[in-house]
């Protein structure tokens, strides 16, 4: 027969796995919200009674609703990022693929409001920006650096070329395009960006 104090400790709720479910309803709840009502209109109250739990549950982890929703949307960004670019020999079809697959990223919803509010919020907020960058552009940026530089190393890129200027060239008209809404993120754009980009950075005969 167990004793008393192993079926205590059998009936233990799992307060790691508590913290994670509350953790997980918290991001789902900030996401969704910050769609539906906009980053100015999103609260602690608002987030805590979407995922179900108290605003003081919040507090004792993030000290504000953007550090909520920027750890809402980097999660698993690392795991993503541990991927790398791919490479099929093809500098050109590589990066097209990729940043085609972003155009829709970026194109969908769900994905770009917190997005906007994140970079609107950071305009106004030195230390969540720095943040930003940090744990989102900055890994994202040293993909295109280091593909860019395995490309340089195959010959598809000059020699003299200065690989981290080389990926902001391709990466900063998409960026701006998106957030300035100046034009449409389309394949096509992505395919002509590439190309023109990449005419400037292959070797000369």
């Amino acid at each position: 027969m167990a004793t008393t104090s192993a079926r205590s400790a059998a009936k233990a709720p799992d307060s790691s796995r508590r913290s994670e479910r509350s953790r997980q309803a918290i991001f789902d709840a900030a996401l969704t919200l910050v769609g539906e009502v906009g980053y100015d209109k999103l609260t602690i109250e608002g987030i805590a009674s979407r995922a179900g739990v108290g605003k003081q549950t919040i507090y004792r982890w993030w000290p504000s609703k953007a550090a909520v929703l920027l750890d809402a949307f980097t999660a698993g960004a690392d795991e993503d990022y541990e991927k790398g670019l791919p490479d099929t020999g093809d500098l050109a079809a590589d990066l097209k693929t990729v940043l085609r697959a972003t155009a829709d990223e970026f194109n969908d919803h769900a994905w770009q409001a917190p997005y906007r509010a994140l970079a609107a919020a950071g305009a106004n907020d030195e230390e969540l920006s720095r943040t930003f960058v940090t744990r989102l552009l900055e890994p994202g940026i040293l993909l295109y650096v280091d593909r860019l530089r395995r490309a340089q190393e195959a010959g598809e890129v000059a020699a003299d070329i200065d690989v981290r200027v080389a990926a902001e060239m391709v990466l900063s008209p998409f960026s701006q395009r998106w957030l300035m809404r100046t034009g449409e993120l389309t394949h096509a754009f992505v395919d002509t960006l590439v190309d023109q980009a990449l005419r400037g950075l292959r070797p000369r005969d």
